[in-house]
């Protein structure tokens, strides 16, 4: 018992003046700042401590894998053996600006939370082609290089006339209706070109249209026309529509990847490809389709099906049965 007394009270005496009175195997920490991380792992191997990397974040004032701070600091005493922290710089890293326009401020605030951005300046503008309070421009633009942190500027749409009056449409040319509806700021949804026999209107005219004229409706709900196909004309029914589509967003924010993108028309004339490109997580794509008769747009992401948009369907023909012969004798 005396013995192992005895063997106590050396112990910690000795751990008493280790800590009081450096032992001949404790040095002078260097400062790594700045220094690449590799290079500092191999210099301490050398000195006998030991590295660890306790986190990584994102810096515009060192480069990639460059020490930003170290625990103990540099010039402090240390034993051997003693694990020195780092924080290492992950860099200026870039990303791909979101692509903001037409969307609410609630859809910004959400795309500029999971990009790591901030809302800058706010400013309105007059638009007809744009919802109110929706974007009509930012700066940074869409898909340019952008840093975690940085600034984004935006500008609304403020509409100061909340209804319009559906101008006659009837009796125009199909382009001379767009011009009339650019015009009067009116929003033109599909242009639905119908065979209407011998009796219709020439080529391209305007026949129809949905609301009728003097119709009050809101800025940016869609007029419908139907054009004639020409009078020699018969069969399927050609339209005409404006596509807008946005390309998803991967769960887990996959931003900055490049994603497989397909959107396919199907139409009575089969299908073919309106887009086949590599795009960025939420960038916005815009179409003017022209189909012929039952016709639906699908967007395939990565080879999977993601959306589909009908833009009509056409009923089946239907063809009267020839006239049976009498039977003998029948009435």
């Amino acid at each position: 018992m005396l013995a192992l007394f005895v063997a106590c009270v050396v112990w910690f005496g000795q751990a008493i003046y280790d800590f009081v009175v450096p032992s001949s195997n404790t040095l002078t920490v260097p400062s790594f700042v700045g220094q690449n991380i590799a290079d500092a792992r191999r210099e301490i191997a050398r000195l006998k401590l030991r590295a660890k990397t306790i986190d990584r974040t994102t810096s515009d004032r060192y480069p990639k894998d460059a020490i930003i701070a170290q625990r103990p600091a540099g010039g402090s005493e240390v034993r051997e053996g003693r694990q020195i922290s780092f924080v290492v710089s992950d860099g200026l890293i870039a990303r791909a600006m979101p692509d903001l326009r037409y969307q609410s401020m609630r859809e910004v605030r959400l795309d500029l939370a999971r990009a790591k951005l901030q809302l800058g300046k706010v400013g309105y503008v007059t638009s007809a082609l744009v919802p109110n309070d929706h974007v009509v421009a930012q700066q940074p633009a869409p898909l340019s290089n952008v840093a975690e942190g940085d600034v984004v500027d935006l500008t609304l749409s403020k509409n100061v006339v909340p209804q319009v009056a559906v101008p006659n449409f009837v009796g125009l040319s199909a382009d001379a209706a767009r011009a009339l509806a650019a015009k009067d700021g009116i929003t033109l949804g599909q242009i639905v070109w119908t065979p209407l026999g011998p009796a219709g209107p020439p080529h391209g005219q305007i026949a129809r249209q949905i609301p009728a004229p003097g119709t009050r409706i809101g800025r940016f709900d869609a007029v419908s026309l139907q054009a004639s196909a020409g009078p020699n004309e018969s069969g399927y029914i050609i339209r005409q529509a404006h596509v807008l589509a946005s390309v998803p967003v991967p769960d887990g924010s996959g931003a900055g990847q490049q994603l497989d993108v397909r959107v396919r028309v199907t139409d009575a004339t089969g299908q073919y490809d309106l887009y086949h490109a590599f795009a960025e997580p939420g960038q916005k794509l815009d179409f003017t389709v022209t189909a012929v008769g039952t016709s639906v747009v699908d967007m395939f992401v990565n080879g999977r099906l993601v959306g589909e948009t009908r833009l009509g369907s056409e009923p089946p023909v239907v063809y009267d049965e020839k006239p049976r012969p009498k039977a003998k004798g029948a009435p």
